[in-house]
């Protein structure tokens, strides 16, 4: 095919999720020309492929949303949390807003993408062999993009059914009366506990580590009282507030430690904050030593134990899902917003299995065998997660200019220039992807505090005549510097999970989200745009 025929843009998003909807409306105000490539059959990004039973956002309405107030003026969520078929009719209200779909290509697998130094252009390819120059490449394709499926021995013997809650089958599922296998207790993993276990036959749960729930505190949404809201400005301070916090929500840690109050103030604000008002004040709007210093952190493990052993009175299962001793400190993994979780784990058809005493051994065709004997079961659901953060970039043969793909880059370590662009790959920025505030924060927040910034910087690019901006070696080096001071100030670094890749068996253990919180990352990515482009290495020239 001749290089005459092959489709040119300025600007080419990958995902049809938050962020490519955000910046295809602000980069095509500013006289870009625009198209988003989506490799699902409709938009929704993350939420195409999440409709596994009780799939759930775990922020509040109304910052699980785009922050434009023409989208939420005449669109209400009838959840505090909404569910997955919201979000989806959410995206088709955005779609129809914005008109996202005359921009849109729908079943677009994007395969590889090379830049042609001679062009100053991506040549992006999908796996329908369409291909497409342009300007600019922004994949926005997420931390959890890329599944993860363990490698058991057998599981292709299995003659019952097997699904991963990351690729469900949209259609649905009926499980009555089933007897059900579930690995996993992540996010998935317990919301499809809590939605199943009560119409199962049987139900086994494979647990490695005990997810740590917060109630969620649903609650239906009164649609009067929401559109009172939205006239008396509560809905603009709820968004304004985002962009003041450590983790882009509506509330932050409060400015004193611990052991500042007595046992009796303690008691009292924890209760507050995990009974009371639910969701992750627990987490993100406690004392501002709970993140840091082990003390503090065991101060809210207690309490947090406490109220579970309330709800779970199996003493076995006590010591499994909410152990004397904890597997790692409290809140050094994203904790799961849950409904009933607990009483649904206590019944007695459901059981469970310690897979750190007995691991899977192998998947037979009738069920899971370990140490402990077999399992029979009609269903396995793999609540296994994904290849986070990072997976999902490196899955994509996308070729810097030195020759080597993302994942070469990558090859000793991750490395980026401020969770949004790399030397070697001019042209790109990625959203909501690996060292930025990612596992930290909201996703509409993140996405949006990002796509800001992507916006002044095409506003700089259209005023300069940019052709090519990468960012500096130098500019990597240093966010990787600070990326892990901040991580090592902080307990993360004592807890296996998918914020430091440990959930990939193999996988290098290193910091991937950057927990300096999010007003000093804004702060970080928009003082590179200052002092003449401090960070970023520049060619201007005909367009």
């Amino acid at each position: 095919m001749g290089s005459h025929q092959i489709e040119e843009v300025d600007v080419l998003l990958v995902g049809a999720g938050f962020a490519s909807f955000t910046l295809l409306n602000r980069l095509r105000k500013l006289g870009y020309s625009v198209r988003i490539f989506e490799k699902g059959a409709a938009s929704g990004g993350i939420w195409y492929w999440n409709c596994y039973p009780g799939a759930r956002v775990d922020t509040d309405t109304p910052i699980y949303q785009l922050f434009d107030k023409e989208l939420w003026e005449d669109f209400t969520f009838h959840e505090r949390y909404a569910g997955w078929k919201e979000i989806r009719r959410y995206f088709e209200h955005v779609e129809k807003k914005w008109h996202v779909r005359d921009y849109t290509s729908f079943n677009k697998n994007v395969d590889s993408a090379v830049f042609d130094e001679q062009r100053q252009q991506w040549l992006i390819e999908c796996a329908d062999s369409t291909e497409i120059y342009a300007r600019w490449f922004l994949p926005c394709i997420g931390f959890a993009s890329k599944r993860y499926t363990p490698p058991f021995p057998g599981l292709g013997n299995f003659r019952g059914d097997i699904y991963h809650t990351a690729v469900w089958p949209q259609h649905g599922v009926n499980l009555k009366g089933k007897r059900v296998a579930v690995v996993g207790t992540g996010a998935s993993g317990v919301q499809v506990i809590q939605e199943l276990g009560d119409i199962t036959k049987e139900m086994t749960i494979y647990l490695r580590t005990p997810n740590m729930c917060l109630p969620m505190n649903q609650r239906p949404l009164d649609e009067k009282e929401e559109e009172e809201k939205k006239k008396n400005g509560w809905y603009e301070q709820q968004i304004e507030a985002t962009r003041h916090t450590f983790a882009g929500f509506t509330y932050d840690f409060v400015q004193r430690n611990t052991f500042d109050d007595t046992p009796e103030e303690r008691e009292k604000f924890y209760h507050e904050l995990m009974v009371e008002k639910g969701g992750f004040n627990f987490w993100l709007a406690t004392y501002k030593d709970m993140l840091f210093d082990l003390k503090a952190n065991e101060e809210a493990y207690k309490f947090w134990r406490k109220q579970i052993l309330k709800r779970l009175k199996d003493p076995e299962k006590q010591k499994l899902f909410a152990p004397e001793v904890p597997p790692h400190p409290w809140g050094t993994k994203r904790p799961s917003l849950e409904q009933r979780f607990y009483e649904v784990v206590d019944q007695p058809h459901v059981k469970v299995v310690d897979v750190n005493k007995a691991p899977i051994e192998e998947v037979t065709a009738t069920g899971l065998k370990t140490s402990q004997g077999q399992v029979d079961v009609d269903v396995i659901v793999l609540a296994t997660g994904f290849d986070s953060v990072t997976g999902s970039l490196a899955q994509l043969n996308i070729q810097g200019t030195k020759g080597g793909t993302i994942a070469d880059h990558w090859k000793d370590g991750t490395k980026t220039a401020m969770g949004i662009a790399m030397p070697e790959f001019p042209n790109m920025f990625f959203l909501y992807g690996p060292q930025a505030p990612t596992a930290f924060s909201s996703g509409p927040s993140c996405t949006q505090f990002q796509a800001e910034w992507v916006e002044k910087a095409f506003k700089i690019i259209k005023e300069k005549n940019i052709t090519r901006l990468e960012a500096t070696q130098e500019s990597e080096d240093d966010w990787c510097r600070r990326l892990k001071e901040e991580w090592d100030a902080t307990l993360f670094p004592l807890a296996k999970s998918w914020y430091s890749g440990a959930n990939i068996p193999g996988r290098k253990v290193e910091p991937l989200n950057w927990a300096g919180g999010m007003v000093e990352y804004v702060g970080t990515l928009n003082r590179s745009l200052e002092n003449g482009l401090q960070g970023w290495k520049v060619e201007t020239g005909k367009s």
